[in-house]
């Protein structure tokens, strides 16, 4: 065994020890542990990431989070379900589960990834934790899957609740234009109307020179909060 598979084999059993997973397919766990940059540097060794395991474990996430609200706060409108499931299964959220978690420690980085701080970036921890769900999915199924993830979601859902946690829009928005671009995202006030005591005050995001989202609130950080959100929503009906 080479140094690098040893690594990768070693990650994964501490992995498993820690989060106390039984394991029938270690394929899919190893898998969930290995970021593009690494399979591309090692290429010659390895040949899948951890990308397909992450889109099937945000699926995954957000039906677990979906159906734990609906079943628990049968009295909430669609719309409160609605705002309180974006709160808890945003970037932000996820990527502090997973920081909780230590997962960026026994993730299978490349060199130039792990220089530039990925263990600790965000983005990269979220896709982590939502491809070791969807390892968990395929080898135990929907059960077992929902209560890892529901275990894990534990201390964000009391956040939430408790009114400890609110979505954070622009660190979420920061990290999807960073997957593109390293421009700089920019926000500036556009307005301010009303009384000194109840201003409303208009905020737009630019990124690449233009304006990519809209927010009025009581608050310049509310408004700029607000465009954040509509830059998001945009993003993702284009993707």
């Amino acid at each position: 065994m080479n140094s690098l598979s040893q690594k990768k084999e070693e990650n994964f059993h501490r992995l498993l020890k820690q989060l106390s997973l039984r394991c029938n397919n270690e394929h899919l766990y190893k898998m969930a542990l290995t970021h593009g940059s690494f399979a591309y540097e090692n290429r010659l060794l390895v040949q899948e990431n951890n990308q397909r395991l992450e889109f099937l474990g945000d699926a995954v996430l957000e039906l677990t989070v979906s159906d734990y609200l609906y079943r628990t706060y049968p009295n909430y409108t669609e719309g409160e379900l609605t705002k309180l499931r974006a709160t808890i299964v945003c970037a932000s959220s996820i990527a502090r589960v997973a920081s909780q978690l230590n997962l960026g420690a026994y993730l299978m980085m490349g060199r130039g990834e792990e220089k530039s701080g990925g263990r600790e970036r965000p983005s990269i921890l979220a896709d982590a934790f939502e491809a070791l769900l969807g390892a968990v999915y395929l080898d135990h199924g929907w059960e077992a899957a929902c209560k890892f993830a529901l275990s894990c979601l534990k201390p964000i859902i009391e956040d939430v609740f408790a009114g400890r946690l609110e979505r954070d829009y622009k660190t979420e928005l920061q990290e999807v234009l960073q997957q593109r671009s390293p421009e700089p995202v920019q926000y500036i006030i556009l307005n301010e109307k009303g009384p000194p005591h109840n201003k409303v005050f208009t905020a737009a995001v630019i990124y690449r020179n233009q304006e990519i989202g809209r927010g009025e609130g009581y608050s310049k950080k509310e408004a700029e909060s607000q465009a954040a959100a509509q830059a998001l929503e945009k993003w993702r009906k284009d993707e």
